[in-house]
């Protein structure tokens, strides 16, 4: 009789991003309490609207002075075991990483994009189902953009996010179905 092998994270899709790849601090791209901070928070949904409770989201963003390089060393690990501890709570990073909860809500603290052109945030969506993960962009204005323009106003609309209240956006992520997000490939 042969053995039975488990299924690895390369042999299956998910649950495994919100489970493993997680580290502590991963939302807090901002440090804490500053003043300038903003939310960035929706939902994942699948083709029928449903909340996808263990995706996992990576983001990347410009500094608000348009710098790309991220604070080094901003990431701490532990010294005995060489896991992630979290962030040091003080530098901008440019970069998180976040799974949805059980209800498939997100929320990302950093500060305004300072790219050229109109403000954004990438976004990368890893979710089951899913054999390749997804690239977006989340827009916190419309306006003139090579990107927007070249979009139908109904599927300009799936890559901008609304502004709340309190510093906050939402965008929600929608992975087929009516109002799919625009997704971008990469070459």
């Amino acid at each position: 009789m042969a053995e039975r092998l488990l299924p690895t994270p390369s042999h299956t899709i998910g649950p495994f991003y919100g489970h493993a790849l997680p580290f502590p601090g991963g939302e807090q791209v901002a440090p804490q309490n500053h003043p300038d901070a903003i939310s960035l928070h929706g939902y994942v949904l699948d083709g029928a609207g449903t909340p996808i409770p263990d995706a996992l989201l990576d983001f990347w963003q410009a500094a608000p002075d348009g710098s790309v390089k991220g604070a080094p060393g901003s990431m701490r690990r532990d010294p005995s075991t060489g896991g992630f501890v979290g962030r040091n709570g003080v530098d901008f990073t440019g970069y998180g990483r976040v799974p949805t909860d059980a209800d498939g809500h997100y929320a990302l603290h950093t500060l305004p994009p300072g790219n050229p052109g109109l403000p954004y945030v990438g976004v990368c969506v890893f979710a089951r189902g899913l054999t390749h993960h997804l690239f977006t962009r989340a827009y916190l204005a419309d306006g003139a953009d090579p990107l927007l323009d070249s979009l139908p106003a109904d599927r300009r609309a799936t890559l901008v996010a609304t502004a709340g209240p309190m510093r906050t956006y939402r965008f929600d992520i929608r992975l087929q179905g009516e109002g799919e997000t625009v997704f971008l490939e990469f070459q």
